[in-house]
């Protein structure tokens, strides 16, 4: 992606109708959400229009169904449609896969919805962790290091 001075995101957010909770509308705010993810693009140089969408998990089961044939509901799934100029892709969060996430490792919705929005932000920007172990490092070396900036923990410390 070629570099550029001002990264820029244009941004549409969207909540699923079947939302069970309003914590989730408090939480993901435009501020928060664009916070999240502007922070990857200034980190990376880029720009991108992302949508990003919270759903509830009769959706999130269907999506991830439909495009990766998994029958379970996942947290993050990103959809990349192109890299440059400008990236372009939908993130959708599964609402209440996070928060059972969040619980079950007794996190802060806030912080693992930042870490959920930088994680899919970083795919849709070209990294993957699934590639190879090197990937994964790197990627996980991104997370750990904006997620600082938030004054996130690592999520992946033990």
């Amino acid at each position: 992606m070629p570099a550029i001075t001002q990264p820029t995101l244009e941004l549409s957010l969207q909540f699923g109708k079947d939302l069970e909770s309003t914590q989730h509308l408090r939480i993901l705010s435009r501020y928060f959400v664009t916070q999240s993810i502007t922070a990857c693009l200034e980190r990376l140089k880029c720009q991108a229009s992302f949508t990003v969408r919270v759903v509830g998990l009769s959706e999130g089961l269907a999506l991830n169904q439909s495009y990766r044939a998994r029958s379970y509901a996942t947290n993050v799934l990103t959809f990349c449609y192109a890299s440059e100029p400008r990236a372009l892709a939908d993130l959708v969060l599964c609402a209440p896969v996070i928060l059972k996430e969040a619980e079950d490792l007794n996190i802060p919705l806030k912080d693992h919805y930042r870490h959920l929005l930088i994680h899919g932000a970083l795919h849709a920007l070209g990294h993957d962790h699934e590639v190879n172990q090197k990937q994964a490092k790197i990627m996980e070396g991104l997370e750990i290091e904006l997620l600082a900036g938030f004054k996130v923990p690592n999520p992946y410390a033990p």
